[in-house]
This record gives structure tokens, C-alpha cells and sequence, in this order.
């Protein structure tokens, strides 16, 4: 498989277009912008096989490019069943902080939960209810690879003081990333890749970490 990693919006966040090698099937992963760069990867990439929108969480600096890329290629929108609300509700997306008529809504297509399972050409992504920045913030695992969103950032993790964030339940969910069999290749929200047993080793938030 392959990852192209597009970092852009005020914050900045990170996009990947996750790439079935086999297929050329694709999908984005948390296009929390509209920018030029991402137009020209998805083009690159073939609109036709951009099969799959996928959301870690609803809140705005991961979702502002929903609306114009489902125009775009006419994927399906994934997110997390208890963020369904996130994708029309600016008092919970937070996107009145960076625009006043806040995020364009939108209508996923399919409600996910722990467990489920979501197939890109020969890849199946596997989807992990990872609860703590919001209430239905989740990670995909798909090979060696976990796309962690606003759970698990390189010596850190996401915040916990937005409507329906948990510290409680973001320990948990880090505890839940941690306690995964052999390592990963992590690929967060915002900043820099890092690795799980990297994490593991140097994370404050995690067990083996001190704060």
C-alpha cells in the first residue's frame, strides 16, 4: 500500500491518501482542508478511485474538505456512529473558531463502529473506537500502519476539554493503542509520523511514559 501525507489548514492537519497497491483503489483520510495540493494529489491519484472519505473525528480542522472532495470524486463519508452529529453541529465541529458561517454540512454515508471493517481494493481497514478527544473519535488500522487522528501524536496525544472529550476515556483509548501486538507505523492528525513502540517507550501519556 501506499500513503501520501498532504499537511495544510490553520492548524496545520494531516491528510493521507491511503492507496491499494493491487487496485489503484484510494482513500483520503481526514481532508480537514481545501487546497490546491490536495486537489492535484486526488487527480493524481484518479478521482474515479477515490472510493472512501474516512473521518477520525468530527471536528473541523479534519472535516472542512468533506463537502467540495465528495463533489469532487463522489466517495463514501465514513466517520465514527457517535460523531454523526460533528458533521452538521458547528457547536460541536468548533468551525465558528475559523469562520463565522462555519463548516459547509454534510451527510455521511456510513456509520462506523468498533470492529467494522472497510475494504479498499485488497485492503481492509479495520476501524477502533478510540474515545477521549471526542466522544466517537476513532484510529484505522490497515498492514503495519494506524492512522491515529487526534488520539495518538508523537509524545502526546489529542485535547480533552472539548465538547465530549474525556481525559478518562483518552487514557483509555491510548492504553487500548499501546497494549496492540507488535508495532506500527503511526500516522497522526497533526505533526510528525512516529512509531508505537516509539510511543510506547517516550510517551508521557502512555503506561511506560512519565508525566
Amino acid at each position: 500500500m501506499k500513503v501520501t501525507r498532504i499537511t495544510g489548514g490553520p492548524l496545520p492537519t494531516n491528510c493521507y491518501i491511503l492507496t491499494d497497491d493491487e487496485t489503484g483503489l484510494s482513500a483520503v483520510i481526514d481532508p480537514g482542508f481545501e487546497d490546491p495540493r490536495l486537489t492535484e494529489a486526488v487527480l493524481a491519484a484518479g478521482k474515479e478511485n477515490i472510493k472512501a472519505i474516512l473521518l477520525t473525528h468530527g471536528h473541523f480542522d479534519h472535516i472542512m474538505g468533506v463537502s467540495s472532495l465528495k463533489r469532487l470524486t463522489g466517495a463514501k463519508i465514513y466517520i465514527y456512529s457517535d460523531d454523526m452529529l460533528f458533521t452538521s453541529d458547528n457547536s460541536l465541529n468548533l468551525s465558528t473558531m475559523v469562520t463565522p458561517l462555519g463548516a459547509e454540512p454534510f451527510t455521511a454515508d456510513v456509520a462506523l463502529n468498533d470492529g467494522d471493517t472497510v475494504e479498499l481494493g485488497s485492503l481492509k481497514i479495520r476501524v477502533m473506537h478510540t474515545p477521549g478527544h471526542t466522544i466517537g473519535s476513532c484510529c484505522y488500522l490497515v498492514g503495519d500502519a494506524v492512522f491515529s487522528g487526534d488520539t495518538l501524536m508523537k509524545c502526546s496525544c489529542g485535547r480533552t476539554d472539548f465538547p465530549t472529550g474525556s481525559y478518562p476515556q483518552m487514557m483509555d483509548s491510548l492504553k487500548k493503542l499501546e497494549k496492540l501486538e507488535g508495532d506500527y507505523h503511526v500516522y497522526p492528525g497533526h505533526e510528525w509520523e512516529t512509531t508505537l513502540e516509539y510511543e510506547r517507550k517516550n510517551n508521557p501519556y502512555m503506561g511506560n511514559g512519565v508525566l
